[in-house]
């Protein structure tokens, strides 16, 4: 039986400083999930860390446990630099996601391929349950349809780009030599942008230079494939440097630009050296300077962004409703087949007494039998009501409750009671598959 709900809470670009989002990534993503995973009272657990988000998501009986249990993980980050979420809000979050509307770049494609990357790491460790397995499906669902149904993703899409679009803006990029150092997504996304405009020359540097290699063979234009040992010459060369490497520490000093050289760090924590920032003859933009240009963008995408919003209404109403008559059959059924546990045993209590008392004709046990089915069904009739309406209403501690107090595998068969079936209501007595199956 799947009992729970969803709490989450998150930092982003939207309320935090990129020096607030790394201090969040103290663990990876999966350490992290593992970490909450070991918490009291979680049963599920997701992680999402990107270069300007990070955010965790827990299940647990109630959203108390759930934010006892994610409260550690934030407790050392400034208090309006988190947003918490509960389930519904937790879910739509999700979705957005997945479709690009919360990406610093409205609608770009990196994040679709980020969420799958979260979602097998959390699967792969068996963090993910029925709750939220169906709701990072259904994000995903709705990522890939947001980008083949509506324009969100078209023109600039990713991290990478935006910073090409950055310094075109200020300089300009055609004629100049430009380095692109990391080869990762990130990087490959910005050696892409830059492979767009006319070149004097592009290097692609990174610390294996056979990935280096790879990158630059599948550009469109002539690249140069470096490793970071011959970074130093090659910065030197360049008018404009993007970094996005995954280094824990620096790896361009302040003193190595000469005057004039526009910087974009996309990295988390930074590849360039903070003090370079101070230089007045070197322009440095990091991830917080990239906001003009996805201004900019939204703007662009205003219309696919509203199409995509009623996209994600659409869907989030259906999750809402799957989840919601799930969690109240769970309830119910649990309910019932606790009932039927009992009524069995008190009758083969009872007939065995009156077996020993001379015996009951065959009829007279159907009678008894009957007369115990509709005890339990008139019993069970408002509960039922009462938590379909709980569902109804959202109210999940109540359903919550009752699928711990009537959990099926704690202590009795964990298959429907004989006769007493929530999805098949022709087994059940007169009266309770009505009543199942009223909304």
């Amino acid at each position: 039986m799947s009992a729970g709900v969803i709490t989450g809470v998150r930092i982003s670009h939207r309320t935090a400083s990129v020096d607030e989002i790394d201090a969040a990534c103290t663990l990876d993503q999966k350490g992290l999930v593992e970490d909450l995973l070991s918490r009291e009272g979680v049963c599920e657990a997701f992680a999402l860390q990107t270069c300007n988000r990070a955010e965790a998501y827990v299940v647990t009986t109630d959203p108390a446990t759930g934010r006892a249990a994610l409260d550690p993980w934030v407790e050392e980050l400034p208090t309006d630099s988190e947003i918490w979420s509960d389930h519904e809000n937790s879910l739509e979050h999700l979705l957005r996601v997945a479709a690009g509307l919360e990406s610093l770049v409205v609608g770009e494609d990196q994040i679709i391929g980020q969420v799958k990357e979260a979602y097998a790491d959390a699967r792969g460790i068996g963090a993910l349950g029925e709750i939220l397995d169906d709701a990072l499906l259904k994000a995903i669902h709705v990522g890939e349809r947001a980008r083949t149904e509506t324009a969100i993703n078209e023109g600039v899409v990713s991290l990478g780009s935006a910073a090409v679009s950055l310094i075109a803006s200020e300089r300009g990029v055609d004629g100049a030599n430009a380095l692109v150092i990391g080869a990762g997504e990130m990087g490959t996304l910005a050696a892409q942008a830059l492979s767009r405009h006319d070149l004097s020359k592009l290097v692609v540097a990174n610390r294996t230079r056979s990935r280096a290699t790879r990158v630059a063979e599948d550009l469109p234009v002539d690249a140069e494939a470096r490793s970071l040992e011959a970074l130093a010459e090659v910065v030197a060369d360049s008018d404009v440097v993007i970094a996005a490497t995954g280094s824990d520490e620096p790896v361009v000093d302040a003193g190595a630009f000469d005057p004039g050289t526009c910087v974009v760090d996309l990295a988390k924590p930074r590849d360039i050296d903070p003090a370079t920032d101070a230089l007045e003859s070197v322009t440095v933009h990091d991830l917080d300077d990239l906001r003009t240009v996805t201004e900019r963008t939204e703007t662009k995408r205003a219309v696919a962004a509203s199409r995509v919003e009623a996209m994600i209404d659409r869907e989030l109403e259906h999750l809402l409703t799957q989840f919601k008559r799930k969690q109240a059959d769970d309830a119910i059924g649990g309910m019932y087949e606790g009932a039927e546990r009992t009524k069995r045993a008190e009758l083969s209590t009872a007939l065995a007494k009156l077996d020993a008392q001379g015996g009951v004709t065959d009829e007279q046990r159907e009678t008894i039998e009957a007369m115990a089915d509709a005890l339990v069904g008139q019993l069970l009739a408002e509960p039922t009501r009462s938590l379909r309406e709980a569902a109804a209403e959202d109210d999940w501690e109540t359903i919550n409750t009752a699928m711990q107090l009537f959990d099926p595998t704690d202590g009795g068969p964990s298959g429907p009671p004989n006769g007493i079936d929530p999805e098949e209501g022709s087994e059940m007595p007169p009266g309770i598959a009505a009543r199942l199956d009223d909304d």
